[in-house]
């Protein structure tokens, strides 16, 4: 077997083009199918399907992708190792998380990090159920939900907890006994489609007969909501301290916390551009006061 016979297979499973592989590795796309064609033939089996929409893996496929993988972060690990490219951080880092912590965690520190490191180029990958640290769509995710994997290296970083939380104004307007602060008040609560969420599922659990005023898909919404004065909401306790018109009506011991945990690709873990995206992770957390 030939390893370059593997490059070209990693790269059709992760673009699922034989185009957009020929584009990247600058050869042209009957290479591509010849290299594909060989490497099927020293193994006998079948690799890929064809489709209208592209090249999909069999199950032999992804079988092969499992230790392709693996050879290609060894070969790196050595190229990296031999040539000392990796002892600078700098480079292409992609880090995938949750909206919520993009945007009100990471987002407001990157330009000191950018100081810090100018020659690392951070892509920030939202929506963390569509990508995988295994499958290298990330080399690096900050994640409210453990992995089961166990071939990444995890490390909990932190807790995030969770309030309900009104602003001065609606608490002023709707006063409330101090123990049923939820009388007379409404909430604004996620639509159906998002009912799997904790902050849901817990005002599901705890609040079932309570009144809405508005349902929304989005935290940011919801925490406009709040700050508009249109009612409660279940919000993280960090993004509401960032928000000095927000008031804590119930406190997060009577409702929920998170784990946060760093998830990166173990073969990756000695990279230093990997280290410095973790490490500034992990400050940004403790300042937050997540830890």
């Amino acid at each position: 077997m030939d390893w370059n016979d593997l490059r070209f297979f990693l790269e059709v499973a992760r673009t699922n083009s034989l185009t957009k592989t020929a584009i990247k590795l600058k050869v042209s796309q009957s290479t591509v199918s010849r290299r594909i064609s060989e490497l099927e033939s020293s193994l006998q089996t079948c690799l890929f399907l064809h489709h209208q929409t592209g090249y999909f893996l069999t199950d032999a496929g992804e079988e092969v992708l499992k230790y392709a993988e693996e050879v290609e972060g060894k070969v790196g690990k050595l190229e990296k190792k031999i040539s000392g490219r990796d002892l600078t951080p700098a480079g292409t880092v992609r880090l995938a998380t949750a909206v919520t912590l993009a945007n009100h965690l990471i987002v407001p520190a990157l330009p000191r990090f950018k100081a810090c490191y100018p020659d690392i180029m951070l892509e920030l990958i939202t929506g963390v159920n569509t990508v995988s640290v295994v499958r290298n769509d990330a080399d690096i995710a900050l994640r409210l939900v453990r992995p089961e994997q166990n071939s990444v290296k995890i490390r909990k970083v932190g807790v995030v907890a969770s309030a309900v939380f009104g602003s001065e104004t609606y608490i002023r307007e709707h006063p409330a006994p101090a123990d049923s602060p939820i009388t007379g008040r409404s909430f604004i609560t996620w639509d159906k489609s998002f009912s799997h969420l904790p902050s849901a599922r817990w005002l599901n659990e705890h609040f079932p007969d309570r009144a809405s005023t508005l349902a929304s898909t989005s935290l940011v919404t919801q925490i406009a909501a709040v700050k508009a004065g249109l009612g409660l909401a279940v919000l993280p306790c960090f993004i509401a301290a960032q928000n000095s018109d927000l008031v804590e009506i119930i406190h997060t011991q009577c409702v929920f916390s998170e784990d946060l945990w760093l998830v990166s690709h173990t073969d990756l873990a000695a990279s230093s551009r990997i280290r410095a995206v973790a490490d500034f992770l992990i400050e940004i957390i403790a300042e937050a006061h997540l830890a």
